[in-house]
């Protein structure tokens, strides 16, 4: 009788496909509408100002705009200068 198991399948034979976490694009940098921002495990970085959490936790942008980090949340300043925002977010992109 043999003792080893002959050519078949293995049952340690499995490799998953990496996630790519991280952030992808940082302060300052121009984001457009629908492009990520930062994909995560779990809410370490919270939506802000023109940006919405996928059901992942995948953070992107609903407008084109500059990305600004404040804390934990993620704000996405709009170029056009016609529209609306925050008096704060004003005040942050004045102050740099």
């Amino acid at each position: 009788m043999a003792h080893k198991k002959g050519q078949g399948s293995t049952k340690n034979g499995r490799d998953s496909n990496p996630q790519f976490r991280g952030i992808k694009l940082y302060g300052g940098e121009i984001a457009k509408e629908g492009s990520i921002i930062v994909r995560q495990v779990g809410t370490p970085f919270q939506a802000g100002y023109n940006v919405l959490r996928g059901k992942d936790d995948t953070l992107f942008s609903v407008a084109l705009g500059t990305v600004v980090y404040r804390g934990r949340k993620v704000h996405v300043n709009p170029l056009d200068e016609k529209a609306p925002r925050p008096t704060w977010l004003k005040a942050a992109v004045a102050a740099k």
